[in-house]
């Protein structure tokens, strides 16, 4: 009877350790197959290094993103199409742009091509927030124009103007505005060049433009450019580029031109451009006639150009005598009516400048003050 008691009981202790190695064995087969980040020591992070201070270059391009962040606006342009199916007039959006806060009174300016041609324009600022934007001005020769939002004082943080008369190649540059999209985005580079020529919307010259090698972006139209110091020296306008995308190259309209043409489309709506009355030659005819520089066709009754004595070309009999030649203004060159046109635009209206004239085959000086022209 012992016997068999203590056979149960043995039994009873060879099961207990088959349990106890079967945990064992399963314990094992756990921790081999869990991930081995969690308990190997060499897979613990790295300690951390502490970097120390930002360079001043890095400290300067962080300040100047934060003060002038708040200055740049998202700009969507809205368009009217009409289902062909439902006949329904329905909104999409046509493009997008950037663009910067002129004052306080909520003056945006951005570039024309950014707003041509839409239905409707959404402003969204840094916060987020959204306005309907009401054009206040357009000059497509210059490819600006100035909008309009209702959003309250507090929240509008007018840019820093500079100036662009007295950039150097090679100085620092910084570009903020939404390529594709992506809103506060900033690129950096170095004026490239200056005085390049590039032409608007509508096919005017604009000249003395800013090249730049900072990354600007289809939807980067509009936006500032910025020196430094966070001031704004032209608004970022094109790119040379055959994809689309940024290669490099980009232009610039200078603030000199801006800080000009904004206060007057805020005043009068359009830009005051100054002139004589006129009208010329175009340009194949000046060339079969083998004129250098802009022949005078018509002289506009009462205008600046009669009153200083200016001749048009007439015919005589079966004679078509020449009418006055302008080769210069204020000794700057010109050899066609854009750079007429743009010789003038250094000027405001009521100015006097000094054409230089060929005239019967001789050459003189005529004094001459400058009205607004359409």
């Amino acid at each position: 009877m012992n016997s068999s008691y203590d056979n149960q009981n043995e039994k009873k202790g060879n099961l207990l350790r088959l349990l106890i190695i079967l945990a064992a064995v399963a314990a094992v087969l756990w921790y081999l197959s869990s991930p081995r980040s969690l308990y190997d020591p060499e897979a613990e992070p790295r300690p951390v290094t502490a970097r120390g201070n930002l360079a001043d270059d890095e400290q300067n391009t962080i300040g100047l993103f934060e003060a002038t962040a708040a200055s740049v606006v998202y700009i969507t342009s809205i368009e009217l199409r009409r289902s062909l199916f439902s006949l329904n007039v329905y909104e999409i959006p046509q493009g997008t742009g950037s663009g910067f806060i002129w004052d306080r009174d909520g003056r945006i300016v951005t570039n024309y091509h950014v707003i041509e041609d839409a239905n409707r324009l959404e402003v969204t600022l840094a916060d987020h927030s959204t306005w309907k934007g009401t054009v206040v001005g357009v000059s497509p020769d210059k490819d600006l124009a100035v909008l309009q939002i209702s959003a309250p004082s507090d929240k509008l943080q007018p840019i820093m103007v500079g100036e662009s008369g007295n950039l150097r190649v090679g100085q620092k540059v910084f570009a903020i505005g939404n390529p594709f999209g992506l809103d506060q985005t900033m690129t950096t580079g170095i004026v490239s060049a200056l005085g390049r020529e590039i032409k608007s919307v509508s096919g005017r010259t604009i000249q003395g433009v800013i090249q730049t090698d900072a990354a600007i972006n289809p939807g980067n139209s509009g936006g500032p450019l910025l020196d430094s110091a966070g001031r704004l020296i032209g608004i970022n306008t094109a790119i040379y580029s055959p994809s689309g995308a940024s290669a490099g190259i980009g232009f610039a309209v200078p603030v000199n031109i801006v800080n000009r043409t904004v206060p007057e489309l805020i005043k009068y709506g359009r830009s005051m451009k100054p002139g004589i009355g006129v009208t010329i030659a175009n340009r194949q005819i000046a060339d079969r006639l083998g004129v250098k520089g802009v022949l005078l066709i018509n002289i506009q009754p009462d205008s600046a150009a009669e009153k200083a004595g200016l001749r048009g070309t007439r015919r005589i009999g079966n004679e078509i005598i020449l009418g006055d030649i302008i080769e210069s203004v204020n000794s700057i060159t010109v050899l066609s009516f854009d750079d007429l046109l743009n010789a003038f635009d250094r000027y405001r209206v009521g100015d006097e400048v000094v054409l230089g004239i060929i005239r019967d085959e001789s050459r003189i000086e005529v004094r001459v003050a400058l009205e607004m022209v359409e």
